[in-house]
């Protein structure tokens, strides 16, 4: 039932009630007032066999570290999670850690943040949640990391340590991560969770800050290589995907396995594809070529809209798309008026009386300090959701509270661990001063589309905790223009 016909249904109970009333009707009093109406349920809510194994949530102490830390582990709302101290000069802050999307398993995950050595090492307690369910669970993730900062001091006492609440507490996450930071700090969220939490700052890193844009995106590249390929979709979801890809790929690519070389309808693709993911940009062609990545990104084709049943209905819009590739103008007007269109039902991601909406909205309206990390060769969360989410904040007024940085990596999330900490240090510093970091400009062409884009904050150097593989992508990435 929809929240609006919910509330005249209320207020229609009450009038009668009181009507009943004045009119001498019932020995006892008013009448009760009447039951909620109980929600509509979803694919999601029947997946009940989510676990997390304790054995595989202890952890080690992190070596080389000059830290001594208590060490905490266990299960609170059928959530696994991590948490660690130092036992001497704990600054009184806590770090909440947002994990990202883990499959469709039914085991539970808790994953400690990049930048743990660097936290520890500065005093910082942190906190991770395993989440209570897996899928693209945003709801889930919001409720439960927040209910783990409400119990820190809790499991703390239970674990014979005293501890007071944190003077300061922050959120960092990455990936769906990203989409659980960015929608825990909204105002929505504080008014509509069921464990509300007030945060002090926050990092969304190659996070989903375009909320449910994401897979308008998806649908988007599906419907134009379908289109481009010479097997149209006669409308969207497309029920026969599986059996046509097979073919879509073999007339776009020169290999079913790599997008290295496209053909002339490939090559038409790709623009497609830039333009959709944020326009022209440095490393944009490594992303596009980047195979493992794009075969990661053709695999959330062929869905339904429900996004595999956290929803009830198709989400996906894709009405305000405009196909832009080298052609004239008269065949890119051909194919935007041919090409099927995604259309959402309009309560399918509704506000809800029972708590979050399935996939919390980023609207903009948050202030407090935040410092968002995106890498550029992204097409998996493409960096296209910085300029959505830039777009939101300014037209809620709230862009004096959002700093943005532009990373030229080829990938999503391969951040090198410096790049992190620069992000956390610069918003910290930012709340606890009052002096915002300086950032990059996401939305001006000009700007995005310049060979020395990304520069001033990619850090190529990488140090104990990174990814040998990151850093030797990085050396294969364009250098920066000499000043």
């Amino acid at each position: 039932m929809h929240q609006r016909h919910l509330l005249r249904m209320t207020a229609f109970v009450a009038a009668s009630t009181l009507l009943f009333s004045a009119c001498g009707g019932g020995d006892d009093g008013p009448a009760p007032a009447p039951a909620p109406v109980p929600e509509e349920t979803r694919a999601q809510d029947g997946r009940t066999a989510f676990a997390a194994d304790p054995a595989a949530l202890a952890f080690d102490a992190l070596a080389g570290v000059a830290v001594d830390t208590d060490r905490w582990t266990g299960v609170q709302g059928g959530a696994g999670y991590r948490i660690e101290v130092p036992k001497t000069g704990w600054n009184g802050k806590l770090v909440m850690y947002a994990h990202g999307y883990t499959g469709a398993g039914n085991g539970l995950v808790v994953t400690s943040p990049s930048i743990r050595r660097y936290l520890l090492e500065q005093g910082f307690a942190w906190a991770a949640s395993s989440y209570s369910k897996n899928y693209y669970d945003v709801r889930a993730g919001v409720e439960d990391t927040n209910a783990l900062a409400q119990a820190f001091v809790q499991i703390a006492a239970a674990n014979g340590r005293t501890l007071t609440a944190p003077t300061r507490t922050y959120l960092i996450g990455v990936s769906m991560g990203g989409h659980i930071t960015a929608a825990a700090i909204e105002d929505e969220a504080a008014a509509t969770a069921v464990h509300k939490q007030k945060y002090d700052g926050a990092v969304p890193m190659c996070g989903v800050v375009g909320d449910t844009e994401l897979f308008d995106y998806f649908a988007g590249y599906q419907l134009a290589a379908q289109q481009l390929a010479g097997v149209p979709a006669a409308s969207f979801p497309t029920t026969d995907w599986a059996t046509l890809v097979a073919d879509v790929r073999t007339t776009l690519f020169a290999s079913q396995t790599a997008f290295t070389a496209p053909t002339a309808q490939g090559a038409k693709l790709k623009e497609v594809v830039m333009n959709l993911t944020g326009g022209p940009r440095p490393i944009f062609d490594q992303g596009f070529a980047n195979s493992g990545l794009q075969n990661v990104v053709w695999g959330t084709f062929g869905g339904d809209g429900t996004i595999n049943g956290i929803l009830n209905k198709s989400v996906i819009d894709t009405q305000r798309f405009s196909y832009k590739f080298t052609a004239s103008d008269a065949v890119l007007a051909s194919f935007n008026a041919s090409i099927a269109k995604a259309v959402a039902a309009p309560d399918a991601n509704r506000l809800r009386s029972d708590g979050l909406r399935w996939i919390p909205k980023v609207n903009g309206e948050f202030k407090i300090p935040v410092v968002s990390l995106h890498t550029l060769g992204d097409l998996y969360v493409p960096f296209r959701m910085e300029q959505v989410y830039r777009a939101r904040v300014e037209a809620k007024g709230n862009g004096g509270w959002l700093v943005q940085r532009a990373v030229r990596a080829p990938s999503h999330c391969d951040f090198t661990v410096a790049e992190q900490v620069g992000a956390f240090a610069a918003m910290v510093a930012w709340a606890e001063t009052g002096v915002k970091p300086a950032g990059d400009d996401v939305v001006t062409p000009a700007t995005v589309a310049d060979p020395a884009y990304g520069c001033t904050y990619t850090v190529n150097t990488g140090g104990t905790d990174d990814n040998p593989t990151t850093i030797a992508t990085r050396a294969l990435m364009p250098a920066c223009p000499a000043p």
